[in-house]
């Protein structure tokens, strides 16, 4: 109630920045709660903000050269961060000490461009190297890395298998785990299958040229690309079938359904990002005299609604809260901004009787207003509303046999999503951040 009450006395969008925390970062993260927010630095030091207090309460201190990505396991207990130094680590923020342990270490030949978590479990890694795209299983039956190649068929009119493969500029696993989508850098969007690692789907994006973003809305049925050309674009994506026998797939040109771009500075973008109910999105913009970040209406045709001035600081990342209209963005300074939306102070809010009034009136008492009631009465009425029946035909009982079970239970026989819940991981919710005093530090 409180919520659905807030909403209507709010913006939808943040306006003004709230607070500005010093942390030399260059991309951020909000974790799935909203509370924390991970940021990596130039250095190779990931730090984790808690935003109630505003202060650092964890240092990931593990690389040696500037952090290309962070991101976060479903219920926060794990940070994953990339870095130049080709190292992949995956950080446990349950452990006792300030300085996280590492879980696990995964090594590469080159520079890693961006990692991130399996939205189901975060032993699945998808990781993109300057040249190369690979899956990363640390389950014990599954173990291993595998490689994601495009194929072509050999009746291309262009070389068939010999043609010389397209560049990956970038990738992301799509919200449900089943498929991975990868931006080439010829302006096609591949789509390959998660447990079988084969490509099911080529799709053109017209005009795109390098396609080095994606984003997807919450529902994972719709994304946005950042390209080359300075343009955003939002695509409705098809339903895609399970892998074939003979790894058949589909190509398919994808036509934009909204276009996003500054009809006069002509910008290139850093990043996008959607908020949480997928009705507005934030793009931030790579100009090069001011920190600017475009709020667009998707309800409305994609109209700009509001465009954001952090000042003189350039913008290098952008990322939407996941639970208000909040967004944290990063500077070429390594300022983070946060950013919100102030609220006038109204009291009608506070009680559903309170009027609030521009002049003073005068109040005419009811005859009955300030009589005192029997306390008899009250107390015969109260056991009254305590006697009638209770409707719980709605009650939904809890679940205690796991993510893999509640797919059975629900009729669902989808061999991709059980494959990925196949040896969970161990981030589950009810874990706890151990707070660190003075006096831990001490000894």
């Amino acid at each position: 109630m409180n919520r659905v009450l807030a909403n209507t006395l709010t913006s939808p969008y943040p306006t003004t920045i709230q607070t500005s925390l010093e942390s030399y970062a260059l991309n951020v993260r909000y974790d799935p709660s909203g509370r924390f927010l991970a940021a990596g630095r130039q250095d190779g030091v990931a730090v984790i903000w808690d935003l109630d207090t505003k202060g650092q309460v964890r240092w990931l201190d593990g690389h040696v050269k500037m952090i290309t990505s962070v991101d976060w396991s479903q219920n926060s207990r794990y940070v994953l961060t990339a870095s130049k130094d080709w190292n992949v680590i995956i950080w446990d923020l349950a452990s006792e000490s300030e300085y996280p342990r590492r879980k696990a270490t995964v090594r590469f030949d080159v520079p890693v461009v961006s990692a991130s978590f399996h939205p189901k479990n975060s032993q699945i890694l998808l990781v993109l190297t300057s040249f190369e795209l690979w899956i990363v299983d640390l389950r014990s039956e599954y173990k291993g890395q595998y490689e994601l190649v495009e194929v072509f068929d050999d009746s291309d009119e262009e070389g068939g298998s010999h043609r010389a493969r397209n560049g990956f500029a970038a990738a992301r696993f799509d919200p449900s785990g089943k498929h991975v989508f990868v931006g080439t850098t010829s302006g096609t969007l591949l789509v390959f299958n998660t447990r079988t690692k084969t490509m099911i789907a080529r799709h053109k994006i017209s005009g795109a040229g390098i396609i080095r973003g994606l984003v997807f809305h919450p529902s994972g049925r719709r994304l946005v690309t950042n390209s080359s050309d300075r343009v955003l674009r939002q695509l409705n994506l098809p339903v895609y079938a399970p892998p074939t026998a003979d790894n058949e797939y589909i190509e398919q040109e994808l036509e934009p359904t909204h276009r996003f771009h500054d009809p006069i500075s002509k910008v290139a973008w850093h990043n996008m990002s959607y908020s949480p109910d997928g009705e507005w999105l934030a793009g931030g913009a790579a100009d090069d005299a001011a920190h600017k970040i475009y709020i667009w209406d998707l309800a409305r045709e994609g109209l700009l609604a509001s465009t954001l001035d952090g000042g003189r600081e350039l913008l290098t990342d952008v990322h939407w809260h996941p639970n208000k209209p909040s967004i944290a963005s990063t500077t070429n300074l390594g300022s983070i901004f946060i950013w919100h939306c102030p609220t006038e102070e109204r009291w009608g809010a506070f009680a559903g009787g309170f009027e609030e009034v521009d002049e003073n009136i005068e109040y005419e008492e009811r005859e009955d207003e300030f009589d005192i009631e029997d306390e008899a009465e009250i107390a015969r009425r109260k056991m009254l509303e305590e006697e009638e029946d209770v409707d719980i035909d709605g009650v939904v009982e809890s679940v205690t046999n796991g993510a893999a079970d509640l797919i059975r239970q629900n009729g669902e026989d989808d061999e991709d999503a059980l494959w990925a819940l196949d040896d969970p991981d161990d981030d589950v919710k009810g874990w706890k951040l151990k707070v660190i005093s003075e006096d831990d530090d001490m000894m």
